[in-house]
């Protein structure tokens, strides 16, 4: 059917070259330019689009522990998240990490928790984990920051093996784990999880991720048999479960509705989700990257009622018709055509698969014609997000990296565990890879897992947060946008969701006409700044900006004579910004 193609893709060598991107292919075609592109030194006089700030700066002196042990546990390898979030409403993005913990299969030699660092406003980061009451109780996975009970202060819900947690927040700097008392521990392997309304009737409701039936006693052995060296086992030895919808009742408690909503008739391997409107019916859907089991878009049929249609869309199987190892996962309407595209990454030699929306319930994989598949044969990825990195008014794309296997390089020829992450700009037509002339962070190798976005110096240059397996994070700087103008804008609903996911941003500056929408969730165990820059390029007025709100509103607000270059806060149906 249309948006499936089972038969081999065929490129010649020339066209995989083009694929890498233009700067990569000048290095492939010449030599003498390869140690300096391929080690992300940007040409002459360019100012590379990200810079590392280095943790002495940044005061961020937390790692990630693993726990990575000769038993070969999978949750071992496969987290952490991080998320950038605003705890106490100053106006600055704050971060928060998770981290690994006891469990059945681990007991860390000292304690270990999560970590809450408060922006300073200069830069720099202070720990307040412990004053804040955010630690975790268990081997922590990802994190989801949504406002569930509308009182103005974003919630944390922490992923976890063998239980999730949910952290309110008190609103004076404290959180209190509610857990229990709102019924959503989500016992069994948690792993990404979001925040939307998926009934319109202005709450958040909650979606976790639920990955394979697994605890120690369930730990199966993989690796060579005449070597006798262990390997982490692929997701395919272990049996796939249910993942799980929380509808949200307003009075601070949840009802499990996966069974009743259908959600629970699909079993997966769930690591990545995020909710958009597919099909424009006004419905949040659900797309959600498997591993090795079929992905699966799960369309929201109103009345709570949601139908897996995965294998019709065309996002479920690679071009060649196999199931795939689906990790991190994301939505945007990166060709400005009014229908929401999606991307999802996978593991070495599959491809990462960029999906456009044909508008009639399926999609095209344009992961080759547009370069992005050559570029990720050999590539794992997790962390990812559409965004406009340079505030030009197109949405582009950032990939984080890193294999699954901490063994790979002894096993696999010309794959390595470490990789290194990848930017791809969007010129509005095509897409070129452009990691290479983008900074020195991008020859970096890391075990890369989690991926946030976040402007943390309220510069209106969206920054990354990345985080890497039984490693520090990276904090990077965006120094790309600082060329072009752009508006940064909070929404608040009323009668729509407080946190107004779903909604989509409409403007014009002269010849310059945009749209962007509020998804809940995408990249890979992490949660992004609720704000949304739109770009500018170099024009120095905005000429008219509407806000769309979600259902049940569905108003329309438009306005005028709006300032650039600040971020300002728009509250639903009162007609002015502030």
């Amino acid at each position: 059917m249309k948006g499936r193609n089972y038969c081999p893709p065929k490129f010649t060598r020339r066209q995989f070259l083009d694929g890498l991107g233009a700067a990569t292919v000048g290095a492939a075609l010449d030599p003498g330019l390869t140690h300096s592109l391929l080690a992300g030194v940007p040409p002459a006089g360019l100012q590379p689009a990200f810079e590392e700030v280095a943790a002495a700066r940044s005061k961020i002196d937390w790692t990630h522990v693993a726990g990575l042990s000769n038993e070969m546990y999978l949750p071992e390898t496969v987290g952490p998240g991080c998320a950038f979030l605003d705890y106490d409403n100053d106006g600055w993005m704050d971060i928060y990490l998770v981290n690994s913990g006891a469990c059945d299969f681990y007991t860390p030699s000292a304690p270990l928790r999560n970590a809450l660092y408060r922006n300073n406003r200069d830069g720099t980061f202070t720990d307040v984990t412990e004053k804040a009451r955010v630690p975790g109780n268990a081997y922590g996975m990802g994190v989801a920051v949504g406002d569930y009970d509308g009182d103005g202060f974003p919630d944390l819900y922490v992923t976890q093996y063998p239980n999730s947690i949910l952290y309110h927040n008190n609103g004076d700097g404290t959180f209190t784990d509610v857990t229990a008392t709102a019924g959503v521990a989500a016992p069994g392997w948690g792993t990404s999880a979001v925040w939307f309304d998926y009934d319109n009737d202005g709450r958040l409701d909650l979606f976790v991720c639920r990955f394979a039936d697994f605890d120690r006693s369930k730990n199966i052995y993989c690796g060579n048999a005449q070597t006798k060296r262990r390997y982490y086992c692929k997701p395919n030895a272990y049996k796939p479960m249910a993942s799980r919808l929380f509808h949200n009742n307003g009075d601070g408690t949840f009802t499990d509705i996966s069974e009743k909503s259908g959600i629970a008739r699909s079993l997966g391997k769930a690591w990545g989700v995020v909710a958009a409107d597919i099909d424009n019916d006004g419905w949040m859907d659900l797309f959600v990257g498997n591993d090795t089991t079929p992905n699966f878009l799960f369309a929201n049929r109103g009345k709570g009622r949601f139908e897996e249609v995965g294998a019709l869309a065309g996002v479920a199987y690679s071009r060649f018709g196999g199931a795939r190892s689906g990790m991190g996962v994301d939505a945007s309407d990166y060709d400005q055509d009014g229908w929401i595209d999606l991307f999802v990454a996978n593991v070495d030699h599959e491809a990462y698969s960029l999906y456009h929306n044909d508008k009639d319930d399926t999609f095209d994989d344009v992961s080759i014609s547009s370069g992005i598949g050559a570029a990720t044969t050999l590539m794992s990825g997790w962390g990812l997000k559409f965004f406009d990195y340079n505030n030009d008014g197109n949405i582009d794309l950032f990939l984080v990296n890193g294999h699954p296997d901490a063994t790979i390089d002894e096993h696999q020829p010309g794959i390595h565990y470490l990789e290194p992450m990848m930017l791809f700009e969007n010129n509005g037509t095509s897409w070129k890879n452009v990691s290479a002339e983008s900074g020195v962070v991008f020859s970096k190798n890391i075990a890369g897992r989690g991926m946030a976005l976040g402007d943390f110096d309220n510069d209106g240059a969206v920054d990354v947060l990345v985080t890497a397996n039984d490693g520090p994070p990276l904090l990077l700087r965006n120094t790309a946008a600082r060329q072009n103008h752009w508006l940064g804008i909070r929404l608040v609903g009323r009668k729509s969701n407080i946190d107004g996911v779903g909604a989509k941003i409409v403007y014009q500056s002269g010849d310059l006409k945009r749209h962007i929408t509020k998804v809940g969730g995408g990249s890979y165990l992490s949660s992004h700044d609720p704000r949304i820059v739109v770009g500018l390029g170099q024009k120095t007025k905005l000429d008219w900006l509407e806000v769309h709100w979600p259902r049940p509103s569905e108003k329309i607000e438009r306005f005028t004579a709006l300032p650039i270059d600040r971020y300002i806060t728009i509250v639903e149906g009162e007609g002015n910004w502030k």
